[in-house]
């Protein structure tokens, strides 16, 4: 059956135009596969099922190959036997009925609070930069906003007397949220002192680069970067762990799931439910610690 391996290779480069590597990948994960399917005795594609395929996704598990591995051969088999269908080479897919590996749940990092501090307090002087970093900082830890929603603020969605900014996510899903005082305070005196004084190029954006444009996200990234560095923060941190340590920290403190969900801007509460397991694992490091008898 080497000759449809072939085949399906020619498909992927000619009519997909997939790069080098990921085609190597796919005609390594399918070489494997029907070598497998040879030592089971199948030598027509009439003949293979959608045990064959389970089975030769528990093989994969056995060796102990990894979830995402095997979840990635899996989408090579799939797409192999969805172009043999396709061409014509069979009359069933028995991928069809096979569910794709559990991924495991990975909780995002998050900041302690020690750590929370020194990172809002990394830009510290007066020049314009700090103060627009500082404000970005507190307004993002304030609010929990995704960077894509930060960069894109504008003055009319800021209103800083009553104390709150308007945001649309995603699915243009528009939301309310607070800033709080630490937040409100930093972004007046960029506004005030530092905004005005940037290059001005007719942009509305309430955050502009040093040249007077749009700050953009990979820009921020690299801002967020720079200052974890000077505050010795040794964690691998992005814009998104001040989002995950904001969700965190309210839970922590009594906020209730369904709150934290409408600030996020999460579309289903289970999203939100991820940050409960991390509260989990943080109360029962402190029974362990705390706890005459943890």
């Amino acid at each position: 059956m080497n000759n449809y391996l072939d085949l399906f290779v020619a498909y992927l480069l000619v009519e997909k135009g997939l790069s080098k590597n990921t085609l190597e990948a796919y005609s390594r994960d399918i070489s494997i596969y029907l070598d497998s399917l040879e030592r089971s005795g199948i030598k027509e594609l009439s003949g293979i099922r959608p045990t064959d395929v389970a089975g030769f996704i528990a093989g994969l598990k056995a060796s102990g190959l990894a979830p995402r591995s095997r979840a990635r051969a899996l989408s090579a088999v799939r797409m192999f036997h969805r172009f043999l269908l396709v061409e014509n080479y069979c009359e069933l897919n028995p991928t069809s009925v096979i569910e794709s590996p559990r991924m495991p749940g990975k909780l995002p990092s998050v900041l302690s609070l020690i750590e929370v501090e020194t990172l809002l307090n990394a830009p510290s002087g007066t020049s314009l930069n700090d103060l627009r970093d500082r404000a970005m900082l507190q307004l993002l830890y304030a609010t929990g906003l995704r960077v894509s929603e930060l960069v894109s603020l504008k003055f009319s969605d800021l209103n800083l007397l009553a104390g709150y900014l308007m945001t649309s996510g995603k699915g243009e899903k528009e939301r309310l949220i607070p800033i709080g005082e630490a937040a409100k305070a930093a972004v007046s005196e960029y506004l005030l002192a530092s905004r005005t004084a940037m290059p001005q190029s007719g942009e509305k954006g309430l955050f502009l680069s040093r040249l007077g444009g749009s700050m953009s996200r990979q820009a921020f990234w690299n801002i967020i970067k720079k200052r974890a560095a000077s505050a010795g923060i040794l964690k691998n941190i992005s814009p998104h762990t001040l989002r995950h340590s904001f969700a965190t920290h309210l839970l922590e403190n009594g906020a209730d799931l369904r709150s934290v969900q409408m600030m996020l801007g999460h579309a289903d509460l289970a999203t939100t439910q991820i940050y409960t397991h991390m509260t989990g694992d943080r109360l029962k490091k402190i029974h362990e610690t705390l706890h005459p008898r943890g």
